[in-house]
This record gives C-alpha cells, sequence and structure tokens, in this order.
C-alpha cells in the first residue's frame, strides 16, 4: 500500500498537469524545481499552453535537464522564438541533486515531472519526483480502488 503523499506545494497557477504519472508511477518523493526559460517561454506558458505528458528528467553532470516537454512556440514572437521541444535546465541545490542522484543509481527510481505551475510570487516552477513504476497488477489495483470511490460517492449521494 502506498503511503500518504506530502503537502502540496504552493500553486498559484498550474499550467501542465501529467495525469498520467501517477496512474504508472508510485510517486515516493517529490521536490520543487525551478525552470530556465527564454522570455517568449515563459509568455507561451502564461497564456496557459504547454504539455509535460510524455517527458521525462535526467542527471547530466551534476545538473538536471527536463526532457521532451512540449511549449509551443508564442504567437506573437519574432525570430528570436524558442524551439518547442529543447532541453530545459531545471534548478536545484547541489545537496537535493546529489540525493536524487543517489536515488537514481542504488534505488533504481525515476525522476518523472509531474505540474508545471506559477508560484505565489510568479515563478515558473516544476513539480518532479522521484517514482518507482507500477507493475500491470498495481495499476490494475489502482483502477479498482478509483471505481469503488466513484461508486461509493453515487451511493452516498443518492441514499445521503
Amino acid at each position: 500500500m502506498a503511503r500518504d503523499l506530502p503537502a502540496p506545494f504552493d500553486k498559484a497557477k498550474v499550467v501542465a498537469e501529467n495525469r498520467r504519472a501517477r496512474f504508472d508511477y508510485f510517486v515516493e518523493e517529490r521536490f520543487e524545481a525551478g525552470i530556465q526559460l527564454a522570455g517568449t517561454e515563459v509568455k507561451a506558458l502564461r497564456q496557459g499552453e504547454g504539455s509535460i505528458a510524455e517527458s521525462y528528467a535526467t542527471i547530466d553532470a551534476e545538473e538536471v535537464w527536463l526532457i521532451n516537454s512540449h511549449i509551443p512556440e508564442y504567437s506573437h514572437g519574432n525570430r528570436l522564438n524558442h524551439e518547442p521541444r529543447r532541453k530545459r535546465k531545471l534548478l536545484l541545490k547541489a545537496r537535493e541533486i546529489s540525493k536524487l542522484h543517489g536515488a537514481i543509481t542504488r534505488q533504481g527510481l525515476t525522476l518523472v515531472p509531474l505540474s508545471i505551475y506559477f508560484n505565489a510570487t510568479g515563478r515558473a516552477k516544476v513539480e518532479i519526483a522521484l517514482a518507482r513504476g507500477k507493475k500491470v497488477h498495481d495499476k490494475r489495483e489502482t483502477i479498482k480502488q478509483r471505481d469503488w470511490k466513484r461508486d461509493q460517492q453515487r451511493l452516498l449521494r443518492q441514499h445521503g
């Protein structure tokens, strides 16, 4: 049985969410990371555009990179517009990076982005998680629990 999740971060405006990650992985630990963006990328995110459904994070030379995330080109951008699927550097403290690197190499965990959002001060942040992959029978159990909760709510509405 999975442990309870920690309290969520202060998310003022969620831009993109990876809902599939919670189905495919057991989330072990969450981290909030800054993201290094170009100006047109920030403007595109503020419009609510962007996707992290197929993205993942890796550690290369003591730096964490977000790979395969899609932020479309800004519609009013000029020739200095950004490339939509470029690698983006995640900003974490060195202690956090070494902890992530150790968990990935020793325990076989995966770095999965859960959401991109703007915090209360207006900074773009990425919520990444150390996650362990689910097996097929674990996914079936998740589906059973979700269906049972839905049926429970339906019964409470009818007879409550």
